[in-house]
């Protein structure tokens, strides 16, 4: 008992160990910090700032929410996700499509501008950070590789769409409630087309003219920064909101957040934000994960994806609480930490507390940014979210790909966002699922040098021995189709009853997948063949150990890569059906074979029971006889050019098969008789045949020729000059 309650204890004494140190990331990183590296962080810091305060703004207004949040959210999450993440330039905070995502959660739940808004807001953002702090802390990191690429491209480039007609409402100034459903907001901003406002449209359009203008000719300027505040000048040098009825903004409280009171314990709420709160924590971490490891490619950095996750968890638990909303990653100011030079997390803190510095100063001119001039910042951005190239690159290269990448599209644009999220996550599982469940089980042939394995159509099998390649996981998903195929495989080639499984590209098997092999073994036993199995991955082999597996097949039917055909070839297949039977040379050790071809052979294997038992005589017991009385008479059914080049044993008779069955030559009946072949199993046979036609007195020399050579005895030899040694040990 004593044992179980301390083996039940070590996994929850090393989550709170792993937990303790994910806690503690700040302390390291703070410690290790080196001076040398303040100037270039906070100059990059610098720059991102001034990006990301217009765009924080901007983004909240997506999610319809007071421009302070988008603040607040900005300087909170840069400065948490840094202390407690793991990639230099990942940059956190309000994005686009996190913010498209907010609002249409929150639509059908209250009233934007309402308390009730900003409330579900901070506890969809804590609900969201909760996921992905659970993802860090055990560890399910990996459970975002099954989100494909394509969803992402997919949902961007649609909520690129959506953003763009959400905005046309206060880019004209209509007078229209928000819907989170697209084709609901564009029917409501055609119908009301009429009524637009002209100087609000005008105003939106010049800063949609000066964004373009700048981007083309002075790219590293802050053209979203620049514009604006060109427009928040025009507002406030020609009152523009007093004589035209322009929109603005108006002013933001000034000073730090407060704590915000949620109702946490009302389940029901939890309930109404949960989908929405799975889908943010979902892209938010494909986001983060995907941008952070594009530039730790780029500066050599290794990531800690768990840790990540717990700082990206945090943060937003945090922005959830201090009247913030969800957050995510931006490529965008990620690539400007990058380009600007930073060297150490320390580059995103800068970034928030210049942010934080920003808002408590800047009030006063922000009241005056008119609502259009963001509606076409916004405008202008959300046309470069669809990424063009991506898409058509994804189009030429997967259908399944271009599948998951129109479905997340066409679901965005029909239902409310989060469920197309999880629209996507579901496609992506499917065809995760369908690929995984149908691995590739190839037959395959040595190539032209003998080599390597190789498919090919054209390929002449071995009438013998069949060789598979499995490319896939034997877990209970892919085993029933895994069976299909080596059963197909089986009745298609029914001569064969010896396969030879390669399993290089097996690096999991569970029972189910125990359980099939199992059904294949027994299958090829009832035949009177067997199964072998090449390259085992470790893991693998260790859980046929553990199930007993490795016992059933035996030890010696797992063959080393090097020796595997050489050793089956020379002590499993059949020699008589190879020599008399067969006319293919597929493998390497058939191009010296001799072949006797003889339509009217019966091969002896096809009549010998699977259980007789044969007379037999070991090679040392047959020379000790043979020297002290001469009652023995050998007959060696080999070949003449084996005869030759292998030797032969003393006084032996040469009799081939062929030559054997043809003539029915007269064998001496007063005498005891001992068949010799090249490794016994050919005589074998012949010995079971005429045991069953009522003879006597046989044997057969167990091992043959290569047991006796290798016993050390002595060989006669005839016309023999060849400088090769057939029995070189690694066929042995």
């Amino acid at each position: 008992m004593q044992a179980f309650v301390k083996a039940a204890r070590k996994p929850v004494l090393d989550w709170g160990r792993q937990s303790a140190e994910y806690l503690a990331e700040p302390i390291r990183f703070l410690r290790s910090y080196q001076f040398a590296d303040l100037q270039p962080d906070f100059a990059a810091g610098l720059t991102v700032a001034a990006v990301m305060l217009p765009q924080a703004i901007a983004y909240a207004l997506i999610a319809e929410l007071p421009p302070e949040v988008g603040l607040y959210t900005a300087f909170i999450t840069a400065i948490v996700a840094a202390l407690w993440g793991s990639s230099i330039h990942l940059h956190t905070g309000p994005t686009n499509a996190a913010s498209l995502l907010v609002l249409t959660t929150l639509l059908p739940l209250a009233q934007p501008g309402t308390q009730e808004f900003l409330v579900l807001a901070g506890m969809m953002a804590v609900l969201s950070g909760l996921i992905r702090l659970l993802f860090g802390l055990f560890r399910l990191g990996f459970l975002v590789n099954f989100v494909a690429d394509s969803v992402i491209t997919g949902f961007t480039a649609a909520a690129g769409i959506l953003i763009g007609v959400n905005q046309l409402r206060p880019l004209m100034k209509l007078d229209f409630q928000s819907d989170p459903l697209f084709l609901v907001t564009l029917w409501r901003v055609i119908r009301n087309l009429p009524s637009l406002h002209l100087p609000s449209l005008l105003l939106g359009l010049t800063t949609i003219v000066i964004i373009y203008l700048l981007k083309r000719f002075r790219p590293k300027w802050p053209s979203a920064l620049i514009s604006l505040t060109l427009a928040a000048l025009l507002v406030y040098l020609f009152s523009l909101n007093e004589n035209y009825g322009v929109q603005v903004l108006g002013k933001i409280p000034s000073g730090l957040p407060g704590l915000r009171t949620m109702p946490l314990a009302n389940s029901e709420i939890w309930g109404d934000i949960w989908a929405g709160s799975l889908a943010a924590a979902i892209i938010g971490l494909v986001e983060a994960m995907s941008i952070a490891r594009a530039f730790a490619g780029k500066s050599g950095q290794r990531l800690d994806a768990n840790q990540e996750f717990f700082g990206q968890g945090l943060s937003a638990i945090v922005a959830g609480f201090f009247q913030g909303y969800v957050p995510s990653g931006s490529f965008t100011r990620s690539a400007m930490l990058f380009d600007g030079g930073a060297r150490t997390r320390m580059a995103s803190i800068f970034s928030g507390i210049i942010v934080l510095i920003a808002a408590l100063t800047i009030s006063p001119l922000v009241a005056f940014l008119p609502r259009t001039a963001l509606a076409g910042v916004l405008i202008y951005a959300a046309f470069g979210m669809a990424d063009r190239a991506e898409i058509r690159r994804t189009q030429g290269a997967s259908v399944g790909d271009t599948a998951i990448l129109w479905a997340t599209f066409a679901a965005a644009l029909i239902l409310p966002l989060q469920y197309a999220v999880l629209t996507g996550v579901f496609v992506s599982f499917v065809r995760y699922v369908s690929q995984t469940s149908h691995p590739l089980v190839l037959p395959v042939v040595p190539d032209e040098d003998f080599q390597h394995f190789e498919s090919r159509s054209d390929a002449v099998e071995c009438p013998q021995l069949g060789v598979l390649t499995i490319g896939g996981a034997l877990y209970f998903g892919a085993t029933r189709h895994v069976e299909d195929q080596i059963r197909a495989h089986i009745e298609a080639f029914p001569d064969q009853k010896y396969l030879l499984l390669r399993l290089h590209r097996v690096n999991h098997v569970d029972m189910t997948g125990i359980h099939m092999l199992e059904g294949i073994v027994r299958l090829l036993r009832k035949k009177g063949g067997d199964l072998y199995l090449m390259r085992v991955h470790h893991s693998v082999m260790e859980r046929m150990e553990q199930t007993g597996f490795d016992e059933l097949l035996g030890h010696g039917n797992f063959l080393p890569v090097e020796s595997a055909v050489p050793y089956l070839f020379h002590r499993v297949l059949d020699p008589a059906l190879c020599i008399y039977s067969c006319q293919r040379r597929v493998w390497k050790e058939c191009q010296t074979l001799p072949k006797s071809h003889n339509p009217a052979f019966v091969p002896l294997y096809q009549v010998e029971a699977p259980d007789v038992i044969v007379p037999s005589i070991d090679p040392t017991t047959l020379y000790a006889l043979t020297r002290e009385m001469e009652t023995f008479w050998l007959v060696d059914v080999r070949e003449m050019a084996e005869w030759e080049t292998e030797g032969f044993i003393k006084d032996s008779q040469l009799m081939p098969l062929p030559r054997f069955f043809q003539h029915r030559l007269n064998l001496p009946t007063n005498r005891d008789i001992v068949f010799v072949s090249r490794n016994g199993r050919r005589s074998r046979h012949l010995v079971s045949l005429l045991q069953r036609q009522g003879w006597q007195n046989i044997y057969n020399l167990s091992g043959g020729i290569v047991e006796w050579r290798r016993a050390g005895l002595p060989l006669e030899w005839m016309q023999f000059s060849a400088e090769i040694d057939p029995f070189d040990e690694q066929y042995e």
